[in-house]
């Protein structure tokens, strides 16, 4: 950590224990000392203050991990659902606690970024970036040239009262194409198909940014590093 001092929810957070809101809870709860005093909410932590949870000293991981993750159809993104039949955190099974960056819906599957860089999070969740995202998108007939470049050209979301970004796209089959969004909103993919009387059969996200689906197999993940991860960070602005 930098001499720039941060609040205490966040640097519990950043040491992989908890999200910044369970953490504000473990704080109220009184189960958190700071220099040997039961910490409150607000308070910031800089260098040289030793943090308690529990007794148990916390300290910042040395490195940052990025993770490049194949989410298969069925699992739900959130870290806790007592109604979710299994959640991302459950199917990853990493020793450290990681956020993802975009969420895929429960019917969808493919390429997930997680990581313990909020930062990197941040910027690559800023809309205004307009970072890529490449999805490989089946529906339930047949293609028309038509169809795609009113995909293309964006498409007015009523539900959301919102039109998409213009987006590019190549036909794969008769009932298949490639589609690259520079955007996130809510099922855009599928709300988009349905305007036009498409409905989506399959949707897997094949592209982040620079960083591809390439052989991870479902529920696989892979640790990014030297060039790769680096230019993530680049084209993130960080």
């Amino acid at each position: 950590m930098d001499s720039e001092k941060i609040r205490l929810n966040k640097y519990i957070a950043l040491c992989g224990v908890c999200s910044r809101r369970d953490a504000d809870v473990l704080i109220e709860q009184g189960k958190v000392t700071v220099n040997g005093a039961i910490a409150e909410n607000g308070v910031k932590i800089g260098d040289g203050d030793l943090v308690l949870l529990e007794g148990k000293a916390l300290s910042l991981p040395k490195e940052h991990v990025v993770l490049a993750y194949n989410k298969p159809v069925g699992v739900t993104c959130t870290e806790k659902d007592e109604h979710a039949e299994r959640t991302i955190i459950e199917d990853l099974n990493y020793d450290r606690r990681v956020t993802y960056a975009g969420r895929l819906d429960k019917d969808s599957e493919g390429l997930m970024i997680l990581t313990d860089d909020g930062d990197l999070i941040q910027a690559m969740m800023k809309g205004i970036n307009a970072h890529e995202k490449e999805y490989v998108v089946q529906v339930n007939k047949k293609l028309t040239d038509k169809f795609l470049k009113q995909l293309e050209g964006g498409v007015y979301l009523s539900d959301l009262q919102q039109t998409t970004r213009p987006c590019k796209t190549k036909r794969v089959s008769d009932d298949c194409f490639r589609i690259i969004l520079t955007q996130g909103l809510n099922r855009q993919i599928r709300r988009m198909c349905s305007t036009f009387g498409y409905e989506v059969v399959k949707l897997k996200r094949v592209r982040i940014m620079n960083i591809e689906l390439k052989g991870l197999e479902l529920s696989e993940y892979r640790e990014l590093r030297g060039e790769e991860l680096a230019e993530l960070y680049k084209l993130a602005g960080l």
